[in-house]
């Protein structure tokens, strides 16, 4: 009786000092860095407060990200994670190389971030050169694993990329950003296209890995139209861009405050930082149930082994009434849901059926008349559906300019200028006047072409022509002439300097055609060709 006794006299002793043993917070002297701390004797007035004072500073909430960020974000999440995941599936370099590529994505997301926070500066002002470090040092590392890896044999891979982590400059395009997606596109698609053709008969994975790359591309054009249509835009009220630059690398740092003074009753907890691609979000929080909603791999193995049960999975089906089976009635067609064409599967009972043929193309005279098209996109000039056009159609090309014309018929075009390169594809008694060219003419599956060059012409090229005249120039006695399967092609080529005709005039263009009729034959293990001439 006595320990009892002396057992509830301890016990209220605690408790007494327990309840005496509370800061003091209205006294200024008890509180350290907005913290509050107990007195060296742990005694406290009674009644004393033990909410937080107003000079207790509050956590505040973070502010959400820019609709901007969010897309920006998603994009990320979508096709360039696809796209690093698809190279992890080839491996190696290729793997290597994604990897840069996100962090160099990840690094002009926090630059968007930066122009939501900031002023703009000076371009160039040091200043936004030190903006972009992180930018062009991530998108070197990418240029730099294509240069230290020529040999290796997946170079044409490490080239799509290293020529298409250029797109990420749109954000100093200050008018057009979409034109700079558009023209890095095209020098991805050069050696992405090579990659296509090189394992479309091998390796579909490395055909899909070049799509995937070039979706990045097309969705990047969506997100730059839809935020930024006319180039980058700034904060004009925001801070100074390196002060802004420090706050987005060190979140952490940038939004640390003192925190709030907690009272011995407890508080809830400040929120959890910002997630950032260096500080990835802590794991979603359980159920309630305390049950997972993802599926474990002894459970997708106990799928499986469903499956693997052969006939008996199918046991519990129910069976469906001859009456109401489709293929026995065909009066239930003609009110159902069932396609009435043929309906491709996989099933036994249809392998044994030829495949269906696919629809010809229709003639060049049945098809529908499109209206004709000129007009320059960034630096590439697209002439199509011209028809028996009324005087000589013009273009004023410099030296910059792609030039595309298709399926154009009965036309003049005349190239005043100096272009880079002509394409021309799929045309019908088109004549074609050129000043000079940078690289080459290519002509695709054209009838009655005709080519004039008045000065510089370095390469022709004609696959499937089917004839053609060209004149050249003096100067462009140089050219190099390619054919293949073509018929009917002839030079015409500038009578020799100092040569005049009978009246003292400059003479005439004189005729050379090319050959059509090649014999090869075997010397020493050796093929030997060589053109068959026609005398007589």
């Amino acid at each position: 009786m006595n320990n009892l006794t002396t057992l509830i006299k301890r016990l209220e002793a605690a408790t007494s000092r327990l309840e005496d043993m509370v800061p003091s917070i209205s006294d200024p002297s008890a509180s350290t860095n907005g913290v509050a701390s107990l007195p060296e004797s742990g005694l406290t007035a009674p009644g004393a407060d033990i909410r937080g004072g107003p000079g207790t500073p509050q956590q505040q909430p973070m502010a959400p990200l820019p609709p901007a960020i969010d897309d920006f974000d998603a994009l990320i999440n979508g096709d360039v994670k696809t796209f690093v995941n698809m190279s992890e599936e080839i491996g190696g370099l290729v793997a290597e190389q994604s990897a840069a590529v996100l962090r160099a994505f990840a690094a002009e997301r926090k630059f968007l971030i930066v122009t939501t926070k900031a002023k703009k500066p000076d371009i160039q002002s040091p200043v936004y050169m030190e903006v972009l470090k992180d930018l062009q040092s991530t998108m070197g590392v990418v240029n730099d694993i294509r240069e230290a890896n020529r040999a290796s044999p997946l170079f044409k891979h490490l080239s799509t990329v290293s020529e298409g982590i250029n797109v990420l400059i749109w954000v100093a395009n200050d008018t057009k950003p979409v034109d700079t997606i558009t023209e890095m596109l095209s020098s991805a698609q050069f050696w992405g296209n090579r990659v296509i053709q090189e394992y479309k008969e091998k390796d579909q994975t490395h055909v899909q890995w070049a799509q995937t790359f070039y979706r990045i591309f097309k969705s990047l054009t969506g997100y730059v139209k839809q935020h930024y249509p006319s180039g980058l835009t700034w904060n004009p009220n925001g801070i100074d861009p390196l002060q802004a630059t420090e706050e987005v690398n060190n979140p952490e740092q940038s939004s640390a405050k003192p925190p709030p003074a907690r009272s011995l009753a407890g508080g809830p907890p400040p929120p959890p930082p910002l997630a950032t691609f260096s500080n990835p979000p802590p794991p979603p929080p359980m159920p309630p149930n305390g049950v997972s909603t993802s599926r474990s791999p002894a459970d997708m193995g106990a799928v499986f082994d469903e499956i693997s049960r052969g006939e008996s999975v199918t046991s519990k089906l129910r069976k469906v009434d001859p009456s109401s089976q489709t293929h026995k009635n065909p009066s239930l067609r003609a009110g159902s849901a069932v396609p009435s064409g043929p309906v491709r599967s996989d099933s036994s009972s249809s392998r044994g059926k030829s495949p269906i043929p696919g629809k010809k193309p229709k003639p060049e005279s049945m098809r529908t008349k499109k209206p004709p098209k000129k007009e320059l996109e960034g630096n590439k000039w697209l002439i199509e559906h011209y028809d028996t056009h009324s005087g000589m159609l013009e273009i004023a090309a410099q030296i910059s300019h792609s030039i595309l014309i298709s399926r154009c018929a009965r036309t003049t075009i005349r190239v005043v200028g100096k272009a880079n390169a002509i394409s021309l594809d799929n045309c019908s008694q088109v004549s074609l006047l050129v000043d000079s060219l940078v690289s080459a003419v290519d002509v695709i599956k054209s009838m009655k072409f005709e080519l004039q060059v008045l000065g510089m012409l370095p390469t022709i090229m004609l696959d499937q022509v089917d004839g053609a005249a060209i004149y050249l120039g003096r100067e462009s006695l140089g050219t190099e002439v390619f054919t293949s399967k073509c018929t009917g092609v002839n030079l015409n080529l500038p009578p020799l300097e100092g040569f005049n005709g009978e009246n003292g005039e400059e003479g005439d263009y004189v005729e050379r055609a090319l050959p059509e009729q090649i014999k090869t034959v075997i010397k020493d293990g050796m093929i030997v060709s060589e053109m068959v001439e026609h005398a007589g």
